[in-house]
């Protein structure tokens, strides 16, 4: 068999593809990378030139606005309620979520297929429908001026439940009756067979969980906001707009920047396994 070299035509055609590949490629990465870039020269630019010149690069470099935020006492109570809140939201997820998506799709019980209708359900409902019955939930138990109602009734999502149980359906049921014939039990095969083989699913419930958690305000502001050693970031964020100080554009900007550099520390860490689950 003779194996025919590549004619110029089509080399030159794979070439320009390549070429268009990359710089669309590279379009996205300057419309994903700019709105950063944005944030961290405004953080160290001038006031004045953050309203008059907003596109241009800073004439002088200013940590006014750093200094400020690391200065603020405010700054690490808000910081370590944000991360309590959603470490603990995600935390939570991650074992509910996982365990109904995989009790709705491996196990046999009477009313699965109705369970697994109502949550479908639940997520066509909008949920401002639900704030005022929530809201009086929460004031009924006591935990309105507390942490508890943003993290017990984000404990569990149903978008989370769905998103699992379409990676766990596609594990073999007969893999799952081997390692019962072998004795395992169903915490076992839940542990051992269910978990590492949706770890990038969960991994990605993980990234979405924690940012949204994280970047919450409309919540903290409807439960925490007569209680100022239980505010978030993005409550002290909401506080620095009532600031009279000279420099309080520069502040602005480095606190979003303080808010935003732990997000990127989780999502590049756990990079890997979110790509995977795509």
């Amino acid at each position: 068999m003779t194996i025919r070299a590549p004619s110029g035509r089509m080399a030159g055609r794979s070439k320009w593809v390549t070429i268009t590949t990359y710089a669309i490629l590279i379009i996205g990465l300057l419309i994903v990378v700019y709105p950063f870039f944005y944030m961290l020269q405004n953080s160290v630019k001038p006031g004045l030139e953050i309203f008059n010149y907003p596109l241009r690069l800073p004439s002088r470099i200013t940590w006014d606005g750093y200094k400020a935020v690391f200065t603020d006492d405010r700054l690490l109570p808000a910081f370590w309620n944000s991360t309590v809140i959603a470490v603990s939201v995600t935390v939570l997820n991650l074992i509910f979520d996982t365990m109904a998506a995989y009790a709705l799709t491996k196990l046999r019980f009477f009313g699965r297929n109705i369970a697994l209708g109502a949550m479908l359900g639940s997520l066509m409902v909008p949920g401002i429908l639900l704030l005022v019955p929530v809201y009086l939930i929460n004031y009924r138990l006591g935990w309105v001026g507390t942490l508890f109602p943003l993290i017990i009734p984000a404990a569990v999502s149903a978008y989370s439940i769905f998103l699992l149980r379409q990676f766990i359906i596609q594990i073999p049921d007969e893999l799952i009756e081997a390692a019962r014939m072998d004795g395992a039990n169903e915490f076992r095969i839940f542990a051992r067979i269910i978990i590492p083989l949706i770890k990038p699913a969960l991994v990605t419930v993980a990234i979405v969980t924690f940012l949204g958690a994280w970047n919450d305000l409309f919540y903290p502001i409807l439960y925490l906001f007569n209680k100022p050693e239980l505010r978030t970031l993005q409550l002290w964020m909401f506080d620095l707009g009532a600031l009279q100080r000279p420099e309080i554009e520069e502040i602005r900007w480095a606190g979003n920047v303080v808010i935003t550099v732990p997000l990127i520390i989780v999502y590049f860490s756990m990079q890997k396994w979110f790509i995977e689950a795509f």
